[in-house]
């Protein structure tokens, strides 16, 4: 078994062991949604990529849109990471990646395309160190959207020096060079991997990504105004990534 295999085989098993301690939450409360804007900002500060602020919180007006999923990743019933996930249609183009790389996005949103758009994606500075495969369990969220919505792909807005790990896992390609981010400092690059072809290469590498209609249904499904749930399709596949 060669370096790479190896270190891909103990990071499927650590995102395996962590399922077991994992809890998906959808943020629905002012209290939920407050906890994790803190935490964001936590973890931004710590990275340098916000400026202090008095009320130690980050939030922007995609926070409100009913095309997004804020979830909250408990571990052990601690809330150690979070990830904002936004879907982009043809008929509903609001989301972050959308505004920031609009020259990129909307011709492809012409041609008819569905995207998850998957950001604030932030894990506790203290407990990332304890589990070490919270960021897979953490974007599994994106991954189990992309099926859920039957998206067409999956977009990640990445600062150069994480990009790494996108290709490395999601097998994500660049699309577009860093930009600014309102409200952060350090710039931005837009990624992205077409879905369907990348999908049972992806789960073959992380088995842990795997989730069933069951598990999809239950953090995605929610009554949304008409304007937004009709222009999105739900995947019937049972059991997929």
């Amino acid at each position: 078994m060669g370096a790479a295999t190896a270190a891909k085989s103990a990071a499927s098993m650590r995102g395996l062991d962590l399922l077991d301690h994992v809890d998906y939450r959808l943020a629905q409360t002012a209290q939920e949604r407050d906890e994790i804007y803190h935490l964001r900002y936590r973890a931004y500060l710590r990275e340098g990529a916000v400026h202090a602020s008095a009320d130690e919180r980050v939030f922007d007006e995609y926070d409100e849109l009913p095309s997004t999923w804020i979830f909250g990743v408990h571990v052990d019933g601690q809330l150690c990471s979070s990830i904002r996930i936004n879907i982009a249609t043809p008929t509903w183009r609001k989301s972050p990646s959308v505004d920031v790389f609009g020259d990129i996005m909307h011709p492809k949103l012409d041609q008819g395309l569905v995207f998850v758009d998957s950001t604030r994606f932030v894990a506790d500075p203290d407990k990332a160190r304890t589990w070490t495969a919270l960021p897979y369990v953490t974007v599994r969220l994106g991954s189990m959207a992309g099926v859920h919505f039957d998206a067409d792909y999956g977009l990640a807005m990445v600062r150069p020096e994480h990009q790494a790990f996108y290709h490395r896992v999601f097998l994500h390609e660049t699309w577009g060079p860093p930009r600014l981010f309102p409200g952060l400092v350090k710039p931005v690059g837009l990624m992205a991997s077409h879905l369907p072809t990348v999908r049972e290469r992806v789960l073959a590498r992380y088995p842990f990504l795997h989730s069933t209609m069951f598990e999809r249904r239950m953090l995605f499904d929610r009554p949304s105004p008409d304007a937004f749930s009709d222009s999105f399709r739900i995947h019937p596949v049972a059991s997929v990534g």
